[in-house]
This record gives structure tokens, sequence and C-alpha cells, in this order.
């Protein structure tokens, strides 16, 4: 008899247990409204979400082009002798940091030497002109006291009078040829010597920079056309970019430019736009723009590449997020803000310009909500996964 009232004891059992499956399962989950995603804490560390209030920012847009480190061409300058010559030393080399007034070449100046040989004669003439002028002086004041005893004629005095002003006024006309040739030997940087000693002048540097270019040698024969050196004042540099047509109309004149190089890359440096060419490249279709920046600590150098932020006409204040925080789900654009600790809601919202990895938003969300800006991937994976189980 037991056994007979334990078998359908059983069987109950059994068929109860039959009945929690997955159906069973799937209806004891909890209902939450459409678009709300529960995450428990454990599982948001787990996958690193992060949460941020949404602010009002001032987005600018930037231009981002390359460019190079080139000198300013007002202060670059080539170092040409005065006057033909040979070099006799060139004590510089490209790379070479000099002060102003430091010897850049010295060359034996053949003009000079002339000079100085034109100087020595014309300092003869004037001493015998100085003689010739003194006696002639004796001579009038003697006509002169004869003329007034009567012992010789008027005439005769106003003659030797005459003479004496003559070779007083070639005097002053030989002193300023003297005084021209001494001019010109002091442009040259020559002081007179030995004539028959070579006058060597010395190439100075017109300003402290660096020397960018050398092409004399010694022993070379030069004019006063030939470039001896380059000199290069870098306490100011061009950063000279190329830009694409379509781009040229958000650049201007004066605009504020940030600079950056890969040699430090954790420093920036600021800059101005002071030139857009108004000629095209026919075969990139670009246009040169020039920045000038400040250099003083020389960290700048010649020919680096450079990378150009210029910012453009686009600027105002907006609400952003990090781009990663709008995901795309049914062709919409939608964030995820947080309701409670571990719920978060799916929310549509219109976007704008992406600018520095920020998405500007401009419809459906206000300043100060907490959005999801990092994980925002995984609630998107969680909702449409719930959506394909409830289809």
């Amino acid at each position: 008899m037991k056994k007979l009232l334990m078998f359908p004891i059983l069987w109950l059992a059994l068929t109860g247990c039959s009945k929690s499956g997955p159906e069973e399962a799937l209806a004891r989950r909890p209902e939450h409204p459409a678009g709300l995603i529960v995450m428990d804490l454990e599982a948001q560390k787990h996958v690193g979400l992060q949460v941020a209030p949404a602010r009002l920012q001032q987005l600018t847009e930037y231009l981002q082009v390359t460019g190079t480190v080139q000198p300013i061409d007002t202060r670059v300058s080539a170092a040409r002798p005065l006057a033909r010559g040979r070099i006799q030393e060139v004590p510089v080399k490209v790379g070479d940091r000099v002060q102003k007034g430091q010897a850049l070449a010295r060359f034996d100046n053949i003009e000079a030497g002339e000079l100085v040989a034109q100087l020595e004669a014309a300092r003869a003439e004037l001493q015998r002109l100085k003689i010739q002028a003194a006696a002639q002086s004796r001579q009038t004041e003697r006509s002169r006291k004869l003329a007034e005893i009567g012992a010789a004629p008027q005439k005769e005095y106003e003659q030797a009078d005459a003479d004496l002003q003559a070779l007083e006024e070639s005097i002053r006309s030989q002193e300023s040829v003297i005084a021209g040739i001494l001019s010109r030997l002091r442009r040259f940087g020559a002081l007179p010597g030995n004539p028959h000693d070579p006058v060597v002048t010395t190439v100075a540097a017109p300003f402290s920079g660096v020397v960018i270019a050398v092409t004399a040698a010694p022993g070379e024969v030069v004019d006063s056309g030939t470039e001896l050196c380059k000199v290069a004042d870098l306490a100011e540099v061009w950063v000279q970019a190329e830009v694409y047509e379509k781009d040229l109309g958000r650049v201007r004149v004066g605009q504020e430019a940030v600079i950056t190089v890969d040699t430090y890359p954790e420093e920036a440096f600021r800059g101005k736009v002071t030139f857009i060419s108004d000629v095209l490249d026919p075969g990139t279709r670009t246009a040169k723009v020039r920045c000038e920046v400040p250099n003083r600590s020389m960290r700048l150098k010649l020919d680096m590449f450079a990378t150009v932020q210029v910012p453009t006409t686009f600027s105002r204040q907006a609400i952003a997020v990090t781009a990663g925080a709008v995901q795309q789900l049914d062709g919409k654009n939608v964030l995820f803000i947080r309701r409670a600790p571990t719920q978060f809601e799916k929310r549509e919202v219109g976007i704008g310009k992406l600018i520095n990895g920020l998405m500007e938003i401009t419809a459906g969300l206000q300043p100060n909500e907490p959005v999801v800006v990092q994980g925002a991937f995984h609630l998107k994976s969680i909702l449409a996964g719930a959506e394909l189980g409830e289809e």
C-alpha cells in the first residue's frame, strides 16, 4: 500500500521539475522600461565603464597640416667682400653660432692695397704743395714790403699773392683726396700701413646667428659680388606649410597657430600666420602658408618637420562628449545616461561637428547629465541582445 502511494508523489515531483526550464527563467527576468539597461557594479568595473557629466565647452575647430622649419628671409644675410681679393682664411663652418662682428673670412684686399699706394702718393703730393706754399708765402710777404716802399710794382705783389692762394687751394683739394682714400680704406676695414705689404680685410658677421652656408675656400680669388657664406638669425623662424585648395578658406593672416615637432612631443610652440600665398602649386593644388614662430631657445632647427594646427572660423560654445560615448543603434545616434548606480537609459541625440575627439551634441542632452563616456559599446551590446531575445 505504501509503495502505491509513493508513485503519484514521485510523479508530481518530476512533473514540477520539468517546468523549470529556459521559458520559466525568462519569465522570472525582471521587467524594465524600454531602453533601460541594468548592469551591476562588478560588471561595470570589469568592462571599465566610466560616467562623466555633460559640459558646455568652447569648441574650436583646428586645421592640421604639416610643414618645415625655415629661416625668415629678412633675417638671412649673405656675407660678401667689399672689394676684389684672394681668400686667406675661412674660420667658420656650417652650423657654427657666431656673434655680431665675429670674423667670417679674411682676404688679401687687392683694391685696398692699391688704395694704400694711392694714399702714399697723395700724401707725398700734399707735402710738396705745402713746401711750395711756404716758399710762396715768404715770396709774397717780400713783394708786399717792397711794394709798400715803392721798390717793386704793386702788380708783382698781387701776382705773388694770387699764386699763394692757388697753392693753398691745391693743398685743400689734396687733403680732400686723402680723406676720400682713408674713408674707402675704413669701409674695407683696412688701416694704412706699408704700401708693399698685403692689406688683409676681415668680413664680419652683420648680426648674431647661425652659419647656414659656406661657399668660399682659402686661395679663391673673389670680387665684390662673390658670396662667401650665409648667416641666419634663428631667434624667430618660419614654419612653412602646404594647405590644400579646399582648406584655404579656413585660414587667414593673423591667426594664432600651434606648432609641434617629433623631437619635443610634449612641447607646443605658438606662432602667428603671416603669409598665405596667392599662387597654387598646379601639381599638388596647395598654397604655401607661413607661420612666424619665436625661437629664442633655438630648439627649432632648420628643415625640421612640424605639425601646424590653425584654428578655423568655427568656434562656439556647445555641449560636447567624447566621440566614443556616441553609439549607432538602428541608424540613430544614442547616448547612455545613468539613472541609478546600476541602471542606464538609452537616449537618442542630435550630433554636430567632431572636433579634437569631442562630439558636439545639438539636441537631446542637457548640461550636467551623467553620460557614459567609456564602455558605451558594452551597454549597446546588452541592449541589442535583449531586443533580439524579445524577438
